[in-house]
């Protein structure tokens, strides 16, 4: 029983990771009906920009908000100046395009920061939190806290704010939404720059754990897209959830299953996805699509 509990808290931890990825490309795919396969590598390189802000002395918290904003501008920039251009292509191209951004964005990484590992600090004290006999890491616990957070913030902007209603009007509808006034393409464009803001929050929860490389998201990046296929793509509350349940089942199935172990977790993910895909396309909480013909 103490090993179950110990693997459901490590499981929970590990979700939130997924969680916080997935939240990224669920505000794409909800803005764009893309699904971006770059979103792990701008995750890591906002990361790396963290790393260069500490390195050079700033504080962590404020080296947190600089790297949130500045990924939240370099979002904008990637949709104005690469997924713009492509908008009306067909969806084959654009995938081209993003796992291009994808080998572009991680070659540059290796080329200014090489390929060595590098140690990325915690925000959270080292110390454990120990309840009866089950450990908790308190950087899996802020992990947890922050992935929460995260979701009740965007609940709260797409729910009360003009300007979340208006980016989900444009995601919905885009024609209506241009007759109403709304700036659709804008929409659009903010819409990538909070995913590269959710990106680069997931990798600077992740860098501690794995450590700071150009390939540290390839892994976290599969995961996030069990997650997002398990909860629904249109459901950012299921991407969360999925993330958790992915991260618990990972650890569940590498424990107690003697084939599975340690090595062969990633194929849990795949398996997911696969079984997802066959069974209910739309994942847990997402909404099917109906598009007369």
């Amino acid at each position: 029983m103490e090993t179950l509990l110990q693997q459901l808290a490590s499981g929970l931890a590990s979700g939130g990771i997924y969680a916080s990825l997935a939240l990224a490309l669920v505000m794409i795919y909800q803005a764009t009906d893309v699904v971006n396969f770059a979103q792990g590598e701008m995750a890591m390189f906002s990361t790396y920009l963290a790393w260069t802000l500490l390195n050079a002395g700033v504080p962590y918290w404020a080296a947190f908000v600089a790297t949130v904003v500045l990924s939240f501008v370099g979002g904008l920039l990637i949709e104005r100046l690469i997924i713009r251009p492509v908008e009306d292509a067909p969806i084959l191209s654009i995938v081209i395009v993003c796992i291009g951004l994808l080998v572009i964005l991680n070659s540059l990484a290796g080329w200014i920061y090489s390929y060595i590992i590098k140690p990325f600090p915690s925000p959270f004290p080292p110390r454990p939190l120990r309840l009866g006999s089950v450990v908790f890491g308190t950087h899996d616990l802020g992990v947890i806290g922050i992935t929460l957070l995260m979701l009740l913030g965007l609940y709260v902007f797409f729910r009360f704010t003009p300007l979340g209603l208006a980016m989900r009007a444009a995601a919905q509808n885009p024609v209506s939404s241009r007759l109403v006034g709304i700036r659709v393409g804008w929409m659009l464009a903010l819409g990538w720059g909070l995913a590269a803001v959710l990106g680069a929050v997931a990798g600077m929860l992740v860098a501690p754990v794995v450590f700071l490389e150009p390939n540290m998201m390839s892994g976290i990046l599969i995961y996030a897209f069990a997650s997002a296929t398990l909860g629904g793509f249109t459901s950012p509350v299921g991407a969360v959830v999925g993330g958790f349940l992915v991260g618990i089942t990972e650890n569940l199935v590498g424990t107690y299953v003697p084939l599975i172990g340690t090595e062969l977790k990633l194929t849990v993910a795949l398996v997911l996805i696969i079984g997802v895909l066959l069974v209910r396309p739309s994942g847990l909480f997402g909404r099917a699509t109906v598009r007369r013909v």
